[in-house]
């Protein structure tokens, strides 16, 4: 679904101190990023908090109420460290006990009543008044508390809740983008590259530096909801960076 009178916006909260710590690499940020994207839900900040009570529950109140949807990924496993779901709870003020539907599910899924240990069970419990999010690969859900979506921090499972849930969120204008990569370093084209941006004030246009086949290389990424303006900024952008005897080539992304 979408809105495209509205600009709808979101908060991806990464949960974990493994994250923090560098132990673990997060991809989460960039998948739900692209994904949401293309339902016309910016993103418009990315927080790692570590797994600490008070700043969860503060965290979430705070973007929660900033943002019309919020991704939390992280700490809802078996093990004592897992406290998202409580934090969840705290925030919204409500009490936390074992979902009926989820512990179906999960006493299917083990088959075995000795596996289905009591660490296990933890991951059956959600905050009152969540709505589960379905979890297709390891079956212990996620949930929904109003417009905060809570998923694992696993990225097979993250990935799979989210492409089980998406069809409940409502978007607005689909930001599309078109990059023009070039040979001419950052300090030669910063000065064209901000007259261009003066001219587009629609169009968000940043510079990202990189060695590509071990020489210098630049990619000017433009981002909007007109593609048309955007198609306009980068046919100027790439006859600037020619009329200075740089090469200049577009994707459309």
């Amino acid at each position: 679904m979408s809105d495209p009178a509205k600009i709808v916006t979101a908060c991806i909260l990464v949960i974990g101190n493994e994250i923090l710590s560098g132990r673990t690499r997060d991809s989460n940020i960039q998948y739900l990023a692209t994904e949401l994207g293309k339902l016309g839900v910016r993103v418009m900040e990315a927080r790692v908090v570590p797994d600490v009570e008070a700043t969860v529950v503060a965290t979430v109140n705070e973007v929660r109420a900033k943002f019309d949807y919020v991704f939390t990924t992280g700490g809802i496993g078996p093990t004592h460290d897992d406290i998202t779901a409580d934090c969840i709870a705290k925030a919204f003020g409500v009490g936390i006990s074992e979902h009926p539907d989820a512990v179906a599910r999960m006493t299917k899924h083990y088959g075995d009543p000795a596996l289905f240990t009591p660490a296990r069970r933890r991951m059956a419990r959600v905050p009152h008044g969540g709505v589960l999010v379905d979890n297709p690969v390891s079956v212990a859900p996620g949930f929904q508390m109003e417009n905060v979506f809570t998923f694992a921090g696993i990225p097979k499972v993250a990935e799979a809740m989210f492409q089980s849930m998406k069809h409940r969120l409502v978007g607005g204008v689909p930001v599309v983008s078109r990059t023009v990569r070039t040979n001419l370093p950052e300090g030669i084209i910063a000065e064209p590259l901000g007259a261009l941006q003066k001219r587009y004030e629609d169009v968000d246009i940043g510079s990202y530096p990189a060695f590509r086949n071990g020489k210098p290389s630049v990619s000017l990424v433009l981002r909007g909801t007109d593609d048309a303006r955007l198609a306009a900024a980068a046919v100027e952008l790439m006859e600037t960076i020619r009329g200075m005897n740089g090469e200049a080539e577009e994707f459309v992304t």
